[in-house]
């Protein structure tokens, strides 16, 4: 049965000969992360490492998306499955638990609007040609939306337009934060709002604070980008999970493999407030792209487009 990492570590440790396979495969992930190439001897150590652990419950836990020490229980995964990313492009196996099975917190979302005074109420239904300044609204109404929103906007704002520059990290933190700990009727309102105008559509491109967390003074190759997510437990299995979530399907009526489209959307959700942040492309079409370029790819360019592909023209998403 599948276990938590961070329970199944403590299971392992306490056992002399997990143990000492764990901690194999504890080097074999660091030099993974550092990019140390390993000589052949070491690879079929640490293939075999994994090998060793068998049925153990490590190589079948997994994270959750909200939980506490998430980066330590990914930390753990990635451990026991460095070898997936031997090469590295496909990740199809996500460190999160199945969407479908996670608990989820559920908000009234019409129960909310009703509990705004009559003001209020009017002003809601004078939004209905901006969803997007509505989905603000009604984010207004609960303190912990509102109290993260503010946060990640004034980490992201600080330093922009101006000689400074604003700081990109703390800033994917604060939008993680949002995304993690706001309950998902807030945050896919604000952040998939239908738009009918440019006037709307720019409030809901301007959602994550391009200037800070998205866009750079000039577009770095997207390879580039996919390095710095691979050095980075979370966005690594951001990435994983959205592979897996998203993965398009030419053949099937809905353009997804997995049929779920609540999944991928989580999973797209995911990506952002990491390295790979993605975004709307223009305040006219809900099309979207991650901030980097193809060119300059050399032999590289087939590898380089498919990254840039899995956003720019994947039909599930």
């Amino acid at each position: 049965p599948r276990s938590d990492c961070l329970a199944a570590e403590q299971l392992c440790l306490s056992d002399s000969t997990c143990n000492a396979t764990y901690r194999i495969l504890e080097n074999c992930a660091l030099a993974k992360t550092h990019l140390l190439p390993l000589d052949h001897d070491n690879k079929v150590r640490c293939l075999n490492a994994e090998l060793d652990l068998g049925n153990s419950s490590l190589l079948h836990c997994k994270c959750h998306r909200r939980m506490k020490k998430q980066e330590h229980c990914l930390r753990v995964f990635w451990t026991v499955h460095s070898s997936m990313t031997d090469g590295y492009f496909n990740l199809e196996t996500s460190p999160y638990e199945n969407p479908a099975n996670e608990e989820h917190w559920k908000t009234d979302y019409n129960k909310l609007a009703a509990l705004v005074s009559g003001k209020d109420c009017s002003q809601l239904a004078g939004d209905a040609t901006n969803p997007c300044l509505k989905a603000t609204h009604v984010c207004n109404l609960s303190k912990k939306c509102v109290r993260l929103r503010t946060d990640y906007a004034s980490i992201c704002t600080k330093g922009a337009g101006s000689e400074d520059t604003c700081d990109r990290r703390k800033c994917h933190r604060g939008l993680r934060n949002f995304f993690e700990k706001v309950p998902e009727d807030f945050t896919k309102r604000i952040l998939f709002c239908p738009c009918q105008d440019e006037l709307c559509g720019e409030r809901r491109r301007k959602t994550i604070v391009p200037n800070c967390s998205f866009q750079y003074n000039t577009k770095p190759n997207c390879l580039w980008l996919l390095d710095s997510c691979l050095e980075d437990h979370i966005c690594k299995s951001r990435l994983a999970d959205f592979q897996q979530n998203c993965q398009p399907a030419d053949m099937s009526p809905d353009g997804c493999s997995q049929h779920n489209h609540a999944a991928c959307l989580q999973a797209y959700m995911g990506m952002i407030g990491t390295p790979m942040t993605p975004n709307y492309v223009s305040n006219s079409s809900v099309e979207v792209s991650l901030w980097c370029t193809c060119e300059s790819s050399g032999n590289q360019k087939e590898k380089c487009d498919q990254i840039l592909s899995m956003f720019e023209s994947n039909k599930c998403l």
